[in-house]
């Protein structure tokens, strides 16, 4: 019994549906919140939020994934995770994770994990983290500073740049996966 594969055609990872791009301004730190929380129900496995009590422990399953927050010191990548975290029930504090490299957000039916790798001075440390698990891809991580664990970091899904502008931010977001394709779809439908 002989076995034929078609030609697998490249262009299909280039296609403009998973490398969409799409920008908003957003005024102030509640807009950052906010955007924080519907970037956070575009992940959810139903993509909507049925408004529930949430139990702070339980969370809500998501599609899991990668995303990459870029942006200079001070641009809100914290504000838009504590945004991100809270919209799954997290009632506690949301920080920044400088100087412990990883804040885990582990609840019963998910886990986030929001890293900042501002302090590595090698790309190579990443592996020295033991975070291995924390990158399997039933997990949500969302990666500050993720250039400075180059080749070391799984590709991203998703890819969010904000800058400052005027007293606010202009944040862009990139799909890059088809998962981030999804993700980006439920935000700019």
């Amino acid at each position: 019994m002989s076995l034929w594969l078609a030609p697998f055609d490249q262009s299909a990872l280039y296609s403009p549906y998973m490398r969409s791009k799409h920008q908003i301004i957003l005024e102030d730190e509640a807009a950052t919140l906010e955007f924080g929380a519907r970037l956070a129900v575009a992940t959810f496995q139903t993509g909507k939020f049925s408004g529930n009590d949430l139990s702070p422990h339980e969370g809500i399953p998501h599609l899991g994934g990668m995303i990459y927050l870029q942006g200079d010191l001070g641009a809100g990548k914290t504000t838009l995770s504590r945004g991100f975290v809270r919209a799954f029930g997290y009632a506690g504090a949301v920080k920044s994770p400088t100087y412990t490299l990883v804040e885990p957000y582990e609840f019963e039916l998910c886990n986030i994990y929001h890293f900042d790798l501002y302090r590595l001075s090698d790309p190579e440390e990443v592996a020295y983290l033991g975070t291995d698990e924390y990158f399997a891809e039933s997990n949500l991580c969302l990666v500050e500073w993720a250039e400075k664990g180059a080749k070391w970091l799984p590709g991203a899904d998703l890819v969010i740049g904000m800058v400052d502008q005027g007293t606010g931010r202009r944040l862009t977001c990139q799909s890059l996966t088809e998962k981030g394709a999804i993700i980006a779809k439920r935000l700019w439908p």
